[in-house]
């Protein structure tokens, strides 16, 4: 008898990127570790020659076998082989130009992997304290996805990165994609952050329905938050202004102690459960 094999669920897409949309390298963490924790192997590289200026993201010297040799920046298109199902992982620096040619390469590769949901991070500096739950706010341009998730339509009008491009060049080929933006402390702006990076993990988790290995993250971001801590009780001034922070996040979210985020953390209790 021929043994069943459990079949795959569909395809989801994981895409950050370096730069102006990553601070503390927290968005790229979350490739970094899914890439590092799964069977991943690279699929293709979009050409850095049509992208990149080399004297804004420059090629660095790397040692192989004890020969040095160029690495040049690159967009990586990366099989992640998850539980139970398989995400396309991308990652890269942001371009320095061409970003319409750039997200349509992009698009071209994605919609042949037949993706259920197309995932964009990223990571931005605000004024969230460190001591606590470090914020990841989503938006979508997909109606439907809006009213199963919850999220509010974005009404942001500014400057964008890749991340926002990327977005809206999904949207408009027709693919469902979300993009999930994790509040890093300005104050302790150096990456990296393990705490922003759970956040991020946290909610692709939740997204895609599968329980992630979070590896030694979340140990990882106890220990930065006692460093923040500590880097904190020696300045009063610091340690002031932090506490003013919590007293006012603590304040708007009290209402939110209940119903999504409590039943948010249960889903993800009995995922990790039943693998």
């Amino acid at each position: 008898m021929a043994e069943s094999v459990e079949p795959r669920m569909p395809s989801v897409v994981i895409a950050a990127f370096e730069g102006w949309n990553d601070a503390a390298d927290a968005a790229t963490g979350v490739i970094r570790h899914l890439a590092g924790t799964y069977p991943t192997e690279l699929q293709c590289r979009l050409d850095s020659e049509d992208f990149y200026d080399f004297q804004a993201t420059r090629p660095r010297v790397e040692l192989i076998d004890n020969e040095p040799r160029i690495s040049w920046p690159s967009t990586d298109i990366s099989l992640c082989h998850l539980p139970h199902r398989d995400a396309l992982l991308v990652a890269g620096p942001e371009p320095n130009m061409r970003w319409r040619s750039y997200c349509s390469s992009l698009v071209s590769a994605i919609h042949s992997a037949g993706p259920e949901m197309v995932v964009v991070l990223g990571a931005m500096l605000t004024d969230s304290p460190h001591s606590r739950p470090l914020p990841v706010n989503a938006s979508s341009g997909h109606e439907r996805l809006t009213k199963e998730l919850g999220i509010a339509p974005s009404d942001y009008e500014g400057p964008t990165g890749i991340v926002g491009v990327l977005a809206e060049a999904c949207d408009r080929a027709g693919l469902t994609c979300v993009t999930l933006w994790a509040s890093v402390p300005h104050y302790v702006a150096t990456p990296p952050n393990p705490k922003a990076t759970l956040s991020l993990l946290s909610r692709v988790e939740d997204l895609i329905d599968e329980a992630l290995d979070p590896g030694e993250i979340p140990e990882l971001a106890k220990a930065w938050e006692r460093g923040v801590d500590e880097l904190a009780s020696n300045d009063p001034d610091v340690a002031e202004y932090i506490s003013d922070l919590e007293e006012q996040q603590d304040a708007e979210e009290l209402p939110d102690t209940t119903g999504d985020t409590l039943a948010a953390e249960f889903q993800r209790y009995l995922r990790r459960r039943n693998p």
